[in-house]
């Protein structure tokens, strides 16, 4: 089994660490006494982060880098080794993100969004489990509901997390083949309040971009990736909402074709373009350090009864065996109080007259 450390002993590197769900876990791990080796392109954003964490008592060291260029994961790995030794976990998290229809969408930019989110999770992933296969800990990769699920006006991001969740699977095979000791873990979040709208690239005509509802906060994703780094566990879905469309669409594929081409402009495209300072970081990065968007609507959500049921299965069974069991004992007694007590619960015919008892 591999062997993970709790957070308070832990080195984790973090990747897409200055916005969303990235600063969300940095801010989280921090709390819990984690060190952490802290990655993104906007290195003003990340020295003013390890500032912060390091005020309130945590060791953080920043590293600007673009995760897809392979040497900026070495780069994290070296400055990991020199500052603390070790690495226990690693977290490829940095996306990119793009709104628009395929055929409007330059090719160039698609490229650049898988060299991120595949590309990106993959060269970081190789160099994590060359560290973590002897001495154990935890990659844990940055999903999405997406990959079960393609969503129109987002094609090229559904299909780069496809690619994650199949390089993710194949990975974690591997892995077991060579008797490496690493915990490999998909974390699918659903739509997520972060300012992923706003870094979006925007090429569906409409000022703004948002998330179809019912979205979390990133805190909650936040979760399921410490509960990762601590705990082996195969895959987390973050949000009912998001699991509850994939498997509408695996049930029913035509069907839910039809109701998401219905839905995909009004739940996607918004009259809101929120903050000019973070539109579009596809190629450069953009305004950081901001956990969820400046965009109008109804509060995240912050908690997620799916992701509690997957990360405490085991209070999930003993909770449904006490229901079962005191729904049996509810049934048992009101037999009884049906039917007399004295002599159990079943109702003895009556003799006809006249005849002999036994």
């Amino acid at each position: 089994m591999p062997h993970l450390k709790q957070l308070s002993r832990q080195v984790i590197v973090l990747t897409g660490a200055s916005s969303g769900i990235g600063l969300a876990t940095a801010r989280m791990a921090a709390e819990q006494g984690a060190k952490l080796i802290l990655v993104a392109r906007n290195r003003d954003a990340l020295e003013t982060l390890a500032e912060e964490l390091r005020a309130k008592g945590t060791e953080a060291q920043a590293l600007a880098g673009d995760v897809a260029d392979p040497a900026t994961h070495e780069r994290a790995a070296a400055l990991a080794l020199q500052h603390f030794g070790r690495i226990d976990s690693w977290v490829n998290d940095a996306g990119a993100f793009i709104y628009g229809r395929v055929d409007e969408t330059p090719i160039e930019d698609q490229k650049r969004l898988f060299d991120v989110v595949y590309w990106g999770t993959l060269h970081g992933s190789l160099v994590a489990l060359r560290h973590l296969k002897d001495r154990g800990g935890a990659l844990v990769n940055i999903g999405s509901v997406l990959s079960e699920r393609a969503i129109a006006l987002q094609g090229p991001y559904s299909a780069a997390k496809f690619a994650v969740k199949a390089i993710t699977d194949t990975l974690r095979m591997e892995a077991r083949m060579d008797g490496s000791r690493a915990s490999i873990t998909l974390i699918k979040p659903g739509p997520i309040d972060t300012p992923y709208m706003e870094h979006a690239r925007n090429l569906t005509g409409a000022p703004g971009t948002r998330n179809p509802p019912p979205s979390y906060h990133p805190r909650v994703v936040a979760r399921a990736i410490l509960h990762a780094c601590t705990h082996p566990v195969r895959d987390l879905t973050v949000g009912g909402g998001g699991a509850a469309v994939a498997w509408m669409g695996k049930l029913f594929p035509a069907l839910t074709d039809m109701a998401m081409v219905a839905l995909a402009r009004p739940t996607q495209e918004s009259d809101d373009p929120g903050r000019a300072t973070r539109r579009d970081n596809l190629y450069q990065p953009k305004e950081d350090l901001a956990e969820t968007s400046s965009l109008s609507g109804p509060a995240p959500r912050r908690t997620s009864l799916l992701l509690e049921m997957q990360m405490n299965p085991l209070a999930v069974a003993t909770a449904g065996v006490a229901g079962a069991a005191a729904l049996l004992l509810f049934q048992q007694s009101r037999r009884g109080s049906s039917h007399g007590s004295g002599r159990g619960w079943r109702r003895t015919a009556p003799r006809p007259t006249g005849m002999a008892a036994e």
